[in-house]
């Protein structure tokens, strides 16, 4: 079950993670959108580590876990996983790994493909923001500026996304499917624009592993 949230959580959040600057101008923008709109202006690479928890609709804590990413726009990431149940993802810019260390297992999918199935695709281009989504600002929570995203199509896999903003920059994502599960990321250590080493984008299966999925062309299993 950890592994699949997970990897869920992880094919989801890609897309949002490669905030463009493409933002329209919001004259009557509240401060959480201002706030969204200053974090992706001129964000060309980011750093970070993160506290991740899972919590279902009872209020028991389903999954608790920690870890790095880095991400380079527009198309480079990689986040890694870290505790007793080890996992990364790397998106090179054609396709995405998800390496399960404990399952020795890698999955592979073109990322073009997981961008357009994503619901959160269109956070790459901040001014398609309120055609897809209704935003509304939700005030502040220790020292956070929060903005609600509600998706307006009826097929959407989540209920809401909750942004927490401070500082310019994206502290908190809340996402809430329809069952009422409900996961947070807290984000810290976070460096603006750091220079990347490119080899963080890059990803070999290890020799053994089952590799299965949309395997590039050429592709030599280990």
């Amino acid at each position: 079950m950890k592994s699949t949230m997970k990897h869920y959580l992880l094919l989801i959040l890609l897309p949002l993670s490669l905030l463009t600057t493409q933002t329209p101008a919001m004259a009557q923008a509240g401060p959480a959108r201002t706030q969204l709109e200053q974090f992706s202006q001129e964000l060309r690479s980011l750093q970070a580590s993160f506290d991740q928890i899972v919590i279902s609709a009872d209020g028991a804590i389903r999954d608790e876990s920690t870890g790095r990413l880095w991400l380079r726009r527009p198309q480079l990431f990689r986040w890694e996983y870290g505790g007793d149940f080890p996992e990364l993802l790397v998106a090179d810019g054609d396709h995405v790994w998800l390496y399960d260390e404990m399952l020795e297992q890698v999955t592979v999918s073109e990322q073009s493909r997981l961008s357009s199935d994503s619901p959160l695709t269109l956070l790459t281009d901040l001014s398609h923001l309120d055609e897809q989504f209704e935003v509304r600002e939700l005030g502040d929570d220790n020292g956070m500026h929060l903005l609600e995203l509600q998706s307006r199509s009826q097929d959407s896999e989540f209920e809401r996304v909750l942004l927490g903003l401070q500082d310019e920059t994206l502290l908190l994502m809340a996402m809430e499917d329809a069952f009422g599960l409900r996961t947070e990321i807290r984000f810290r250590d976070i460096q603006r624009n750091p220079e990347l080493d490119m080899n963080l984008f890059h990803f070999d299966p290890p020799a053994g592993t089952d590799v299965i999925g949309d395997l590039p062309e050429g592709f030599a299993r280990p």
